[in-house]
């Protein structure tokens, strides 16, 4: 990775190719989320949770799952993305939030494939301005920044009302051995509906009742991708 800070001057003949390849690392079976992006997420991908390492600000990331298992994204073909929306972590790509002092700036990382002097959606337009598609990369890049930075309120209401629990998959292989899927969590749905008024009431007023609800409901998309890893030979071990 080679991230610099993007400007118009030194990248202005640099263009963009949206295109998802899974030699570009886009067969990630699991990309990180942010509460703002439930909604959208909900509708297509279960929304599960990781543990976080010891130095992040928030105890768990949730992530999208697109995948049982690295390294499947079984949204991605041959013939490009097969859902209606694209993962922020995934659109954002090659740009990143940096610091330059006490700012925050947006990068670009010169080593990424995407970028390419003859192929792709120009950056920037001939008199400077900013490109649609730059446009629509930044917009997201900002709203996942921005959504990381909430991310702590969020963790910390759900494990100060115990609202995740883990969640386990034995997972039979075509050779008859199990593979477990383990090191997620989900919302805890007993102990969401057993919380007094007085505690529903806080989640709403904080703005971390929806997106609960969101991560919840994006579970039944569950037994869907556990039917395309059985299509390919993987079978759920009863």
């Amino acid at each position: 990775m080679r991230p610099v800070l993007l400007d118009n001057v030194n990248h202005a003949d640099l263009r963009l190719q949206t295109r998802l390849d899974a030699s570009w690392g886009d067969a990630a079976n699991a990309v990180p989320t942010v509460p703002a992006e439930f909604r959208q997420i909900q509708a297509h991908f279960p929304i599960v949770f990781q543990e976080s390492g010891a130095n992040a600000a928030a105890r768990f990331q949730p992530v999208a799952l697109l995948g049982l298992f690295e390294p499947h994204n079984r949204f991605l073909g041959p013939q490009g993305w097969r859902a209606g929306h694209l993962p922020w972590a995934l659109e954002r790509q090659p740009f990143l939030v940096g610091r330059d002092g006490e700012e925050w700036v947006v990068h670009v990382d010169l080593d990424s494939p995407r970028l390419s002097r003859e192929a792709g959606e120009p950056l920037f337009l001939p008199q400077g301005g900013q490109s649609p598609v730059l446009e629509r990369r930044l917009s997201v890049l900002q709203a996942l920044h921005q959504g990381m930075l909430e991310l702590p309120d969020f963790i910390d209401a759900l494990l100060r009302h115990r609202l995740l629990e883990p969640m386990n998959l034995d997972v039979e292989q075509p050779d008859g051995q199990l593979r477990r899927m383990s090191g997620y969590f989900v919302i805890d749905e007993d102990r969401l509906a057993g919380l007094s008024g007085a505690a529903v009431a806080e989640l709403h007023e904080a703005g971390h009742w929806l997106p609960i609800a969101m991560a919840l409901a994006s579970l039944s998309h569950l037994p869907a991708l556990i039917l395309a890893e059985q299509a390919q030979g993987v079978r759920l071990h009863a």
